[in-house]
């Protein structure tokens, strides 16, 4: 079964180990970059990186689900997604022309995927 359209998942491979068992190689993330649409959110009590994906990302299908790419955007990646984001830290988000664009772009897997 194919990984689910705007997964992390997609951006991996599927490999077999000597057992058999079904492995996915490393996912390369889409980094911070300094782009001129990119936009500054400054966390509040209580939002995580869930929240703020639903609520930039929002025409997008599963928005909340693109946390993801938050995580991978900021300057210092956000290595755990359950912790809780401190308020008033600032948090950089893509625009959506950015994500649509680069970062889940058929290109981009293609060159992440060497295919």
């Amino acid at each position: 079964m194919p990984p689910r359209r705007f997964s992390r998942i997609e951006f991996t491979l599927g490999i077999r180990d000597d057992a058999g068992r079904l492995l996915l190689t490393d996912r390369e993330p889409f980094r911070f970059r300094p782009l001129p649409d990119n936009r500054i959110h400054e966390a509040k009590e209580g939002e995580s990186l869930f929240t703020i994906a639903g609520r930039f990302f929002r025409p997008r299908p599963r928005a909340a689900g693109l946390w993801w790419i938050v995580a991978d955007f900021q300057p210092d990646p956000i290595l755990d997604p359950t912790l809780p984001i401190e308020p008033g830290r600032r948090v950089f988000v893509p625009s959506l022309r950015t994500v649509d664009e680069e970062i889940l772009s058929e290109r981009r897997r293609r060159e992440v995927l060497g295919g």
